[in-house]
């Protein structure tokens, strides 16, 4: 039984409901089943319940968590050591390199556990990761976990940051050293908020509309009128009328088959519900709030009513610079700060995403960005063809940098303006 002095005053009220209404105890567990199943979904005013998993049923919504996943999931991922001169090496021979661009676990690969992390972040504003480490402290494995099985908490003497996990029915407690939590902004800065929480309403209204119209070509009368009788019909006749009406007269086979009426009857004809509606303008309002929802442009989720050339590239560059880019840092922050040792850190050790892999689809904007490059004397032509995938040139020759001929550092053009002025021009 439990022990009702622990209770707060909402717990016991609903101890006590439960208790007057079923008459059988009711148990902690139970209330909190209850509460989770309550904080996951919510019924709209659309009538529809909505939560993160619901959502996803909206096609809006999972083109748009999809978008921001495989793109994060899909972005080269290194780790660099710096060089005390400068600049900065890939660290090939630290362990962290092979488990964050090639292999995280036994199970998937890199793109699968950071598109399953992205997935969960873009619709609860939250996705975790568990670490194993060895005896070193350095981390082994990282796998994915089911954001609805971790939570947050902290320790009422310390104050200390732990988490809760849930693993086959049994709640355990981990360090946050052992916790990869990437996050959207939230309230206190260790939860985000969940997207599909915040636009439950818009969500719900892409549900329903959804389910209205699939209901509407499977269920409803496509003969869309009123069947009009001078009198009443008998019980037998009346049968026969709605079992031909439902056989003959429902379903998209049976759309605008000819109707056969008796004894003086009148069919008279209704106009279509969806145009009264608004139906198509309102369910494209709905799919642009979706997309800033999500900050995701509309000509990538198949609209393209006010799209062009020009404007499309446009919003393209936003999508990396306003979007994806945020994503990007709170990835590799995360990683640099749970994931590397102290030590690690001091000796200048880091993880970061290749933007350039954002731009391999547009081969001739990122061919003219390389050449401007080159030309500056920034890659040498080896440089250039490793991130081409190309062997370096042989004989060495590829390791020399170039620079434009014309170009001279301003002390020796002002030198040369003294000299002009000292000879008189001549």
């Amino acid at each position: 039984m439990t022990d009702n002095k622990k209770l707060t005053l909402f717990q016991r009220a609903a101890l006590a409901w439960k208790v007057l209404n079923s008459g059988s105890p009711y148990s902690m567990e139970d209330f909190d089943r209850d509460v989770r199943r309550s904080i996951r979904g919510g019924t709209t005013h659309a009538g529809v319940n909505v939560s993160e998993d619901s959502a996803l049923k909206y096609v809006t919504v999972y083109a748009c968590a999809r978008i921001l996943a495989e793109t994060i999931g899909s972005l080269p991922l290194f780790v660099y050591r710096e060089k005390p001169s400068g600049g900065s090496d890939k660290a090939r021979d630290h362990p962290l390199y092979w488990l964050l661009h090639d292999e995280p676990n036994e199970e998937m690969d890199s793109l699968t556990l950071r598109e399953t992390i992205s997935g969960h972040m873009a619709l609860s504003g939250n996705g975790y990761g568990i670490l194993q480490h060895n005896r070193r402290g350095q981390v082994i494995d990282i796998y994915p976990w089911d954001w609805h099985a971790i939570r947050p908490d902290r320790d009422k003497e310390t104050r200390e940051l732990f988490y809760w996990i849930t693993d086959r029915g049994k709640e355990e407690r981990l360090p946050v050293e052992k916790v990869l939590h990437v996050h959207l902004w939230g309230p206190d800065g260790i939860v985000g908020y969940s997207p599909i929480r915040i636009a439950r309403e818009a969500v719900g209204l892409g549900l329903a509309a959804t389910e209205f119209a699939a209901r509407f070509y499977g269920q409803g009368m496509n003969m869309g009128g009123v069947l009009e009788h001078p009198l009443s019909l008998s019980d037998k006749a009346y049968e026969r009328l709605r079992k031909s009406l439902e056989e003959e007269g429902a379903g998209l086979a049976n759309s605008w088959r000819p109707l056969i009426l008796e004894e003086g009857m009148k069919y008279n004809r209704i106009p279509m519900p969806l145009k009264d509606a608004q139906f198509i303008e309102q369910q494209k309002f709905n799919r642009d709030e979706i997309c800033a929802l999500f900050r995701v442009p509309p000509h990538m989720v198949a609209n393209l009513e006010r799209s062009t050339h020009n404007n499309t590239e446009h919003q393209s560059l936003e999508f990396i610079m306003y979007t994806m880019l945020p994503w990007i840092k709170r990835w590799e922050q995360a990683i640099n700060r749970r994931l590397f040792t102290r030590f690690e850190r001091e000796q200048g050790h880091y993880c970061k995403f290749n933007l350039s892999g954002l731009l391999r689809g547009d081969a001739k904007s990122r061919a003219e960005a390389l050449h401007i490059m080159r030309q500056d004397g920034i890659i040498n032509a080896d440089e250039w063809r490793e991130m081409e995938e190309m062997n370096p040139q042989e004989g060495g020759t590829g390791k020399v940098y170039l620079i434009n001929g014309n170009m001279m550092p301003v002390e020796e053009a002002a030198k040369n303006k003294a000299r002009q002025n000292s000879t008189g021009g001549e």
